[in-house]
């Protein structure tokens, strides 16, 4: 099973608390790619983390590791030159380069996750789904479903960046990575890797929602649980940000206990990173 995070060093706490949770659920050889860069005031992920998390996962299984990959090169000569001032940063464009990188590019499929991204159960299902002609897989945005409709006025066919299965083969193919990349460079886009890769993917698989539950609180059968911002509309308007590696929050805000003992784990070892 091939995973992959993209960013800087400020998502190390993060990546550390989704690999925590992913160990936990699944036995088999897990290969964890990191994709990251040095650029302006973006500081790269550090050799240091990223060793400390591969003696992690062998520790779970001797066939399991994490890649740190510097991308610094392959972004700067492919530069989204009308996204770089967004709200976000740079490396949130990172994985529309992977079809550059060798040691993804080759890879059968991979499944991206962003840091904010916890396992409850295991990936098989997901990660074993019939990929046939199919460039990537994924759920709806629970928001930008409602708005953004490339296929058609009543297609729902948005997808959620943060949780995709690409078939490398197949987005080699067609050259999707390629121009989702392009239009980053030709034209400023609101969530601009998110709108660029639903622009480009022409062929698509929608899963269900327990693969990318963008909620405040898992379901019974949530398979991975996002993050993401969620909007709050009573008593007054206010976007709701909560981190998996934020503990209090996650107590305080959402009131959930059951990641209990993998941020027991995390508070642990977070100093190593």
């Amino acid at each position: 099973m091939n995973i992959l995070y993209c960013g800087d060093k400020g998502i190390k706490d993060g990546v550390l608390v989704s690999i925590l949770s992913i160990i936990k659920y699944n036995d088999e050889p897990i290969h964890f790619y990191i994709l990251t860069i040095n650029y302006e005031d973006t500081v790269a992920f550090t050799e240091k983390s990223a060793k400390f998390l591969d003696k992690l996962v062998k520790e779970k299984n001797d066939k399991s590791f994490v890649k740190l990959i510097d991308a610094t090169k392959v972004f700067v000569e492919n530069l989204p030159k009308k996204n770089m001032g967004s709200y976000f940063t740079p490396c949130s464009m990172l994985r529309l380069y992977i079809d550059k990188v060798p040691e993804i590019a080759t890879l059968d499929r991979v499944l991206y996750l962003d840091y904010d991204v916890m396992c409850r159960d295991e990936l098989k299902e997901f990660y074993n789904t019939n990929l046939d002609g199919i460039e990537a897989a994924g759920v709806l945005d629970i928001y930008g479903k409602n708005f953004y409709h490339y296929r058609g006025l009543f297609n729902f066919d948005y997808m959620n960046s943060g949780v995709m299965l690409f078939n490398m083969p197949e987005c080699l193919k067609t050259k999707m990575f390629e121009k989702a990349a392009a239009l980053c460079a030709e034209r400023w886009m609101m969530l601009a890797d998110q709108a660029a890769l639903n622009k480009m993917i022409e062929k698509r698989k929608l899963m269900p929602r327990k693969f990318n539950e963008q909620g405040e609180r898992p379901k019974n059968d949530t398979v991975l649980h996002h993050f993401s911002n969620n909007f709050k509309f009573f008593p007054y308007f206010k976007v709701q940000k909560v981190k998996p590696f934020e503990i209090d929050k996650i107590h305080r805000v959402l009131k959930i206990t059951e990641y209990d003992d993998i941020l027991e784990e995390y508070e642990k070892l977070k100093e190593n990173l």
